[in-house]
């Protein structure tokens, strides 16, 4: 006999309850095994076609891991440092940018740009800002993630985590599965793969689709000579997870860096145009449909949304955890309204049963 619907959901509220909890508590604890699972998850389908193509577990993960490797410390050596670096120097050409823009407006427009316009003064203070808070910005991102990503963290536990995590995978989800309650055994497994097609969609396609770009991006802009081409680069590329705001914000900062470093050289601005509507057209029609499919099921609102409260209440490990957990409440919130439409709350009285007044004229 299967227990009382009251007592199921008491069970399930106090697991959730004792979840968040978790993350509250163990924040700083559970975070690089978080992480671990996380990358773990993004790499199971190649361990799995490497097992497909005859290879053993363990060397598909040896494999794995010694490749990620390879393109982990590349990424620290070559790409890290210029990106930082980049980084601080626009930070310090900010004032004269700014500068830049008040002198073209007020040799422009001289009758509304006066000097005791409100628009003048916002102007001349733009640039000491943008410089002053930039930095504070920059500093407060590097002393965070020098913080929250420690060396050891960083060179040992997670990697040490994802390797075991990938290794064992497969084992890990039938261990689950065999724990699951019988009488909803058939209802978990199918909103768990539902789930799974969602982050899959997301975390594997979406996120796939914002290295391609932002690499093309970076790539791009640098060749055709832009200063700041790597940072603009990877601006666009990790806000391509939001439709159209990548290529927006990237390419309003890539031309309005252009128009001061290539003024007057109009096939340049041509170029940097032409390459965000490059990147948008292969993001549109080959990216976005092969890596990531039509249905992904996890709406940008409901995902920044998710992303803001969770990173407010539980710091960086509740971001971490925003985009599985706005999955599953995504999937189960649809559930549910199907349920709902199926019931009688829904639909009222069932089919054949009618009121007196529907029984009278249908005589």
């Amino acid at each position: 006999m299967a227990l009382p619907v009251g007592t199921q959901f008491r069970y399930w509220a106090v697991a959730a309850v004792v979840f968040f909890a978790l993350l509250w508590f163990l924040g700083d604890v559970i975070m690089p095994f978080l992480i671990g699972g996380a990358i773990a998850y993004f790499l199971d389908p190649v361990a799995d076609k490497l097992e497909a193509w005859g290879m053993k577990r363990i060397w598909a993960t040896v494999t794995i891991s010694f490749l990620a490797l390879i393109v982990f410390i590349l990424l620290i050596l070559l790409v890290v440092p210029s990106l930082v670096n980049q980084a601080a120097q626009l930070v310090n050409v900010a004032p004269q940018m700014a500068g830049n823009v008040r002198d073209f407006l007020i040799e422009t427009f001289p009758d509304v740009v006066d000097e005791d316009s409100v628009l003048r003064q916002s102007l001349d203070s733009l640039g000491s800002t943008l410089k002053e808070r930039g930095g504070q910005l920059l500093d407060a991102a590097l002393s965070s993630a020098m913080g929250i990503v420690n060396v050891v963290l960083l060179f040992v536990i997670v990697p040490v985590v994802t390797f075991y995590l990938l290794w064992d995978w497969d084992r890990m989800v039938a261990k689950v599965d065999d724990l699951l309650p019988r009488d909803h055994a058939p209802v978990i497994r199918d909103l768990a793969r539902q789930i799974d097609r969602t982050l899959a969609g997301f975390i594997r396609g979406q996120g796939t689709v914002c290295l391609i770009l932002g690499t093309f991006y970076a790539v791009a802009l640098m060749l055709i000579g832009l200063q700041f081409g790597l940072i603009v680069g990877a601006v666009a590329g990790f806000l391509t997870f939001i439709p159209y705001v990548g290529a927006l914000v990237g390419g309003a900062l890539a031309i309005g860096l252009g128009l001061f470093q290539f003024w007057g050289e109009w096939w340049l601005l041509g170029g940097v145009v032409a390459i965000f509507l490059a990147g948008q057209f292969v993001e549109g029609n080959i990216l976005t449909p092969n890596l990531v499919g039509t249905s992904v099921g996890l709406h940008p609102v409901w995902l920044i949304f998710a992303l803001s409260a969770f990173g407010t209440i539980f710091g960086f490990v509740g971001m971490l955890v925003a985009v599985p957990v706005a999955a599953a409440m995504g999937v189960i919130a649809r559930y549910l309204i199907q349920r709902y439409k199926e019931g009688r709350l829904y639909k009222g009285l069932s089919e054949g049963a009618l009121l007196p007044q529907d029984q009278d004229d249908k005589r």
